[in-house]
């Protein structure tokens, strides 16, 4: 891993060891413009195997990554997706200035920075003072000091010992987890960015892993692999291809644009939900709002689940969903675990109702090791891992620095959450 690129992995690593608050695979309603890579990034229906299978997993997960690479190759001279010439990492929708021309000396909390990291950011915004690696105690003892943090140190008591902050960077895509927070940062005029853009292609190559994994038994076969075992076709399993299936994307943000644009390189026919009126991309079909949700459930093979956690999205599919849903259906959660009312999906699973579900997040999360999930046919597993990939943590760290180099110079900030919507 690179200098540049290790601080986004300490992010990264910090919100895997606290579940509750990792907030990287949720997907938002706001729309990707503006902000490019610069150079120092990087360039660029029968029934399923049972229970998850440790190692096998992990080979069934990187075989599907291979077949998921053919997507991109898929060429359609009338029909397929231009490639694109740059990509868009952050969003202007909610633009918001942290603080206008300022002329005193700024101060930011941020986590662990290298030599390197330090002195880019610097160099970027040499008004700015940049204070690292302050556990949470020692950020609450100077809070007086700071105009920005980073959203680890944000706290109700933080935020009240902090009369001069003006800016939170969130370090994830969701910001479910501070939520609760949304009142007293309205009051305060605290403006609170997220990461936006930076994890979606990562995420959507996890959700076509996932899929590709049920749909050509490949947990099967990894097993027979790992007994050196030549057999062909699993008995009580029929494969399938993805080639004019439907899709449908319930959240069409970020995250879900790049699920959206990968289904329909397999062939797929997409369609999705999104709340925004803003013009859809080319590649789906037909893009309804959150309430017509049921009347678009019963034409989907696949079911991918974007949407930030919000009060309006908790439980979104709940048993009234399923029961909407296509028989034989697959669902795919790389959002929030609390989407899903976990009950109602055990007995839509038992029931044959769904065919299988992908499931990066759970409710509760970690899913604990007794579980039903964890022995229900047709359901894979994976630990909130879907954002994990060095293209992730760079493009986190160059909007990061973007943002950084912005607060100082008195810019609109990128990927502004709108609190009220929760997003």
């Amino acid at each position: 891993m690179s200098m540049k690129t290790s601080n986004a992995a300490r992010l990264l690593s910090w919100h895997r060891q606290h579940p509750s608050s990792s907030a990287k695979n949720a997907g938002g309603s706001g729309e990707q413009t503006e902000i490019s890579a610069r150079p120092n990034a990087a360039g660029r229906s029968g029934a399923l195997a049972g229970p998850p299978i440790g190692r096998g997993v992990k080979a069934a997960l990187s075989g599907a990554l291979a077949l998921a690479c053919l997507a991109a190759c898929r060429s359609n001279s009338t029909s397929a997706p231009a490639p694109r010439a740059v990509d868009s990492l952050g969003s202007l929708r909610h633009a918001r200035v942290a603080i206008e021309r300022p002329t005193a000396k700024l101060t930011m909390f941020l986590g662990e920075l290298t030599d390197a990291q330090r002195e880019e950011l610097t160099k970027l915004a040499p008004n700015v003072e940049l204070v690292s690696g302050l556990s949470r105690a020692q950020a609450l003892e100077r809070a007086g000091e700071a105009q920005a943090i980073d959203a680890r140190f944000a706290t109700r008591e933080f935020i009240d010992a902090a009369p001069q902050l003006r800016w939170i960077q969130a370090s994830s895509s969701g910001v479910d987890r501070y939520l609760p927070l949304a009142e007293q940062l309205e009051q305060r005029g605290i403006v609170m960015t997220n990461m936006q853009g930076a994890y979606g292609p990562a995420i959507a190559d996890h959700v076509f892993a996932m899929v590709l994994s049920l749909s050509r038994d490949l947990r099967f076969y990894a097993e027979q692999q790992s007994k050196a075992q030549w057999t062909r076709g699993k008995p009580d399993g029929q494969p399938f291809a993805l080639e004019g299936l439907t899709m449908l994307v319930v959240g069409l943000g970020g995250i879900g644009t790049d699920v959206a644009e990968r289904a329909h390189g397999f062939g797929m026919r997409v369609i999705a939900t999104r709340r925004s009126d803003s013009k859809s991309p080319r590649f789906v079909e037909r893009v309804g709002k959150p309430d017509e949700l049921l009347q678009l459930l019963p034409q989907a093979d696949v079911v991918a689940i974007c949407v930030p956690l919000t009060p309006e999205t908790e439980r979104l599919f709940d048993a009234r969903a399923f029961a909407a849903m296509k028989p034989g259906a697959i669902l795919v959660n790389i959002a929030r675990g609390k989407v899903v009312d976990t009950q109602a999906l055990l007995e839509a699973l038992e029931s044959g109702r769904l065919r299988g579900a992908c499931l990066d997040v759970t409710e509760p999360e970690p899913l604990p090791a007794d579980h039903p999930l964890w022995r229900t046919e047709g359901v894979l597993i994976t630990p909130h891992v879907a954002a994990d990939s060095k293209l992730s943590e760079e493009r986190a760290w160059e909007l990061l620095r973007e943002n950084v180099r912005r607060f100082g110079a008195g810019e609109p900030l990128y990927n502004v959450v709108d609190l009220k919507a929760g997003y």
